[in-house]
């Protein structure tokens, strides 16, 4: 049975509350204690949301932070269908990456369900896939105006530039530098004829 309106609201309330004691916190310290005291909500609310306790709280919030990464690119990753269009992403993308620093929540929230489980592959698989299927569609709307060279093959050149993202946010996740990833943009950007 799909919860009420209240449920729906309260169950967000308590994973938006998660994601930033997370955020705030880290995600060693994060104690469900906290996150009741931050949402308003008793230990029955957490458990009935989430049956399965923080290991199933850290996957709702996991989830929501990897819609968090699509949606803050909006609404120029759905919009992929100019030169300037494409510019603007780029410089979305590499702000919000800057702006974030070396405190990606996302990675954070994967990396303490570990990328070994099922869970985390998931989602990281899903969030990859729209984020690929978004960047083919503007790839081949550019080659359906002639602005870009129409051998490429949109799916390959999505998933190309998306490995050269995620590569480049690894190095900052590690150094706190984005050159390279703005290095891996701006090559993606130029293979499309946009450089």
């Amino acid at each position: 049975m799909p919860p009420t309106r209240k449920g729906a609201a309260t169950r967000r309330r308590i994973v938006e509350g998660a994601a930033r004691e997370i955020r705030e916190a880290g995600v060693f310290a994060l104690r469900l204690e906290d996150v009741m005291a931050r949402t308003a909500t008793s230990k029955s609310q957490l458990f009935h949301y989430f049956p399965g306790g923080k290991d199933e709280l850290l996957l709702a919030v996991a989830r929501f932070e990897a819609d968090r990464v699509l949606d803050d690119q909006q609404p120029e990753l759905g919009a992929l269908t100019s030169r300037e269009a494409w510019l603007r992403w780029r410089d979305k993308v590499l702000a919000r990456y800057r702006a974030q620093g070396v405190g990606c929540p996302l990675h954070v929230a994967l990396s303490q369900l570990g990328t070994a489980t099922g869970a985390g592959r998931t989602v990281a698989a899903e969030l990859l896939a729209r984020w690929r299927r978004q960047l083919a569609a503007g790839i081949r709307h550019l080659q359906g105006a002639g602005a870009a060279p129409a051998h490429l093959d949109a799916e390959r050149e999505a998933a190309a530039l998306l490995a050269g993202i995620q590569g480049g946010v690894l190095i900052l996740l590690t150094t706190g530098s984005a050159d390279h990833l703005e290095a891996a943009l701006d090559s993606g950007l130029a293979r499309l004829g946009l450089g």
